[in-house]
């Protein structure tokens, strides 16, 4: 049995494809954790002043954020505890899926509780998340170096 030929847009995109196939992955997941963890990041900067958390980041949580469930001096502390500690262990690539896991929570509750409105970006850092929490870190990572992630 013979396959049956290629339709034109199909032939027009298989060199792309097969440019695209070459890609290599390892630099697709070290994006993947890089990207995400500089948004975590500098958001984490602004709420603290040295080791401590600013004013106005008290104010936030009391006054726009509104979190339920916990006060707003622990969910701001843990906001900012979280989005120094889990980007740094991104980008080094060190418990990269729990990181990424973690990161997608606080995404989540970003979106539910604070800023539905923003699915679109939200949306784009989950993807990329997502991404190394299925395929974990790739070879350019810590977790691979000491033989934790096997892939």
């Amino acid at each position: 049995m013979t396959t049956p030929p290629l339709s034109a847009p199909a032939r027009w995109l298989a060199p792309i494809h097969a440019l695209l196939a070459r890609f290599p992955e390892d630099l697709l997941l070290f994006a993947a954790r890089v990207f995400p963890a500089a948004i975590f990041w500098q958001s984490g900067r602004t709420k603290v002043d040295g080791f401590a958390l600013n004013d106005s980041v008290i104010f936030l949580f009391e006054e726009e954020y509104k979190l339920p469930l916990l006060p707003p001096e622990l969910a701001a502390t843990v906001a900012a505890v979280a989005e120094h500690a889990f980007p740094i262990l991104l980008v080094l690539g060190i418990a990269s899926r729990l990181s990424a896991l973690a990161l997608i929570g606080m995404t989540a509750t970003i979106q539910i509780f604070v800023y539905p409105e923003a699915w679109p970006t939200h949306g784009v850092w989950v993807v990329a998340l997502l991404l190394v929490a299925m395929k974990g870190p790739g070879r350019w990572s810590l977790d691979r170096l000491l033989r934790i992630e096997d892939r």
